[in-house]
C-alpha cells in the first residue's frame, strides 16, 4: 500500500508539475517483464540519495497529519455550530437579552447617581451662598452693635461725669449713700455691682404727680375704685448684673421714721441664698444705684413676693410656707407665721415660675397674702393679714387658677391678675371682689415691654403699679373708676 500511495502521489505530482513522462518495459535478470515509468523532476536536476527521499516522505506525512488535525478541529467547530442552530436561536437570544437587561440597569443606576450628585452639588452651592449672606448680615449687625455699645459707653461716661461722684472727691462731696456702701465688705456679703444705667426721669415727677399730672397732697389720694386703665410702662433703672434679671422693689405706702415716701428698697432674687436688701434713702440714689444701707436678713427669702409696709419688710422664708416680718429700723425679725396649707417652693407658683407660691400685697385697706393650697386645688386663695402678728384675719377662695396667671396684686380689696409675663400685649384678665365674693373677666391692656415681668405690685400711696421686667424696674400709671 505505501508503494501504491507513492505511485499515486507521483502521478498526481506528475499531472500537476510535470509535462513529460516515459514508460518502458524490459526483462529483468530472471527473464521476467518489468514496466518502468519515469517522470522528470521539475526541481531536482539529479535524484537524491535514499536517506533524503525518506526524509522528504516523513516531512510529507507530518504535513498530512497536521492538515488532518486542523480539519478535525474545523469539523468539531462546524459540529458545535450545527448543534447550536439545531437547538434554536431562543436560548442564545434570551442569554443576550439578560445581559443587555443587566447592562441597562447598571446604566440607569449610574445615571440616577449622577443626577443625585448634581442635585447635592447644587444644594451645597445654595447653602454656601446662604451662609455667606448670613455671615455678611451678622457682620453688619456686629458692626452696628459695636457702634451702639460705643455710643452707650460714651453716654454712661457723660452721665457719670455730670451726676456721679468722682474718684478723687473728698468725703464731704460723696453722697450719703456712697459713704454707706463703702462701709460694707464686698466679698463677705457677696455684694453685687450697684451702679446701673439711668433713665432721665425727674424725681419730682415720679414721686409727686398723679396720673393726670396734678400734684397730690402728702397724705395721697385715698379714693378707691375699680381698675379701668393701665398706662405705658416707665423705666426708672436697669440692673447690670445677672442677679438682677428678676427681683422686687418697693416703697412703703405708710412710712415710719426715719423712712420717708422716697425711701426705696430693692432685692435681686436670682440665687439660692437671697439675704441682701438694698435701701435707698432718696429717689435720686435709687436712680443712680447708690444704696444708703444694705440689710443682711437673718434667714434667706424666696420669690419676688416681698413688700414693705409700716416700717417692716414682709417676705416668704426660703423653702417654707412661712411669712416673716422683719423690722427695718431695728434690723430684727418681729414675727413669723406659717400660712396654713400654703404651697411653697414651686407647688403653686405663677406661670413664670420663680417659686412665687406666696405673694404678699398691700392696698388701701392693709396687708394681704396671695397663695394656694391642696384643698383649693391650685385656685388662688386670698387672706387678710394682721401686720403686727401675721395672723389671718379673713380668707377668700377664688375660682382663678394660680398657675394660669402671670402675677397678681390687690387694689381697694379687689384682686387683679395678669394674663402673661412675656407677651408685649398682655391684659389684666381677671378681677375678684372680696366684698361680693365674685370674680369677673377683664381685658385691660397691659404692656410687658421687656417680655419677662417677674413682679407686679400696687402702691396705694402713689397710685401706681411697680414692676420688675427682665432687669428693668418700671412703673405704670393707673386709673380707677369712682365708687
Amino acid at each position: 500500500m505505501p508503494t501504491a500511495q507513492l505511485l499515486l502521489l507521483a502521478c498526481l505530482l506528475w499531472g500537476l508539475e510535470a509535462r513529460t513522462a516515459q514508460l518502458r518495459k524490459a526483462n529483468d535478470r530472471s527473464g521476467r517483464c518489468q514496466y518502468i515509468f519515469s517522470v522528470a523532476s521539475p526541481n531536482e536536476s539529479s535524484c537524491p540519495e535514499q536517506g533524503q527521499a525518506m526524509s522528504a516522505i516523513q516531512d510529507l506525512q507530518r504535513d498530512l497529519e497536521s492538515t488532518k488535525a486542523r480539519l478535525s478541529s474545523l469539523e468539531g467547530l462546524l459540529h458545535q455550530l450545527t448543534l447550536g442552530q439545531a437547538a434554536g436561536p431562543s436560548e442564545s437570544q434570551e442569554g443576550l437579552h439578560r445581559e443587555l437587561g443587566t447592562l441597562r440597569k447598571e446604566r440607569e443606576q449610574l445615571e440616577t447617581q449622577a443626577r443625585e450628585l448634581e442635585v447635592a452639588y447644587s444644594n451645597l452651592l445654595r447653602d454656601k451662598s446662604a451662609l455667606e449672606e448670613e455671615k455678611r448680615r451678622l457682620g453688619e449687625e456686629n458692626e452696628d452693635l459695636a457702634q451702639r455699645l460705643e455710643h452707650s459707653s460714651q453716654e454712661v461716661a457723660r452721665l457719670r461725669r455730670g451726676q456721679c461722684p468722682q474718684a478723687h472727691s473728698s468725703s464731704q462731696d460723696v453722697p450719703a449713700g456712697s459713704r454707706e456702701v463703702s462701709k460694707w465688705n464686698v466679698e463677705t456679703v457677696n455684694f453685687q455691682e450697684l451702679k446701673s444705667e439711668l433713665t432721665e426721669v425727674p424725681a419730682s415727677r415720679i414721686l409727686k404727680e398723679s396720673p393726670s399730672g396734678h400734684p397730690r397732697n402728702e397724705e395721697g389720694d385715698s379714693g378707691c375704685g375699680e381698675l379701668v386703665w393701665v398706662g405705658e410702662p416707665l423705666t426708672l433703672r436697669t440692673a447690670e448684673t445677672i442677679t438682677g434679671k428678676y427681683g422686687v422693689w418697693m416703697r412703703d405706702p405708710k412710712p415710719t421714721y426715719p423712712h420717708t415716701r422716697e425711701t426705696t428698697w430693692r432685692i435681686d432674687t436670682v440665687g439660692t441664698d437671697i439675704r441682701q436688701v438694698f435701701e435707698y434713702e432718696l429717689a435720686s440714689q435709687f436712680l443712680q444705684g447708690y444704696p444708703s444701707k444694705v440689710h443682711v436678713l437673718p434667714r434667706p427669702l424666696e420669690s419676688t413676693g416681698a413688700v414693705v409696709y409700716r416700717g417692716s419688710l414682709y417676705f416668704q422664708g426660703a423653702g417654707s410656707g412661712t411669712v416673716v416680718r422683719y423690722e427695718l429700723t431695728a434690723e430684727t425679725v418681729k414675727a413669723e407665721r406659717e400660712i396654713p396649707g400654703a404651697g411653697y417652693h414651686g407647688q403653686f407658683p405663677y406661670s413664670w415660675g420663680g417659686y412665687t407660691d406666696i405673694d404678699l400685697a398691700v392696698d388701701e385697706t392693709g396687708l394681704w397674702v396671695i397663695y394656694s393650697t391642696q384643698e383649693a386645688k391650685g385656685a388662688i386663695v386670698l387672706s387678710k393679714l394682721n401686720p403686727e402678728t401675721l395672723e389671718l384675719e379673713q380668707t377668700w377662695e377664688t375660682n382663678i387658677r394660680k398657675q394660669s396667671v402671670a402675677n397678681a396684686f390687690v387694689i381697694c380689696g379687689h384682686l387683679y391678675t395678669i394674663s402673661s409675663y412675656s407677651s408685649p400685649d398682655a391684659t389684666v384678665n381677671f378681677a375678684y371682689d372680696t366684698g361680693t365674693g365674685r370674680s369677673r373677666v377683664l381685658s385691660i391692656p397691659f404692656k410687658n415691654r421687656y417680655k419677662y415681668s417677674s413682679m407686679i405690685d400696687y402702691n396705694p400711696l402713689e397710685k401706681k403699679l411697680f414692676a420688675w421686667d427682665n432687669f428693668n424696674m418700671v412703673t405704670y400709671d393707673i386709673r380707677l373708676s369712682k365708687m
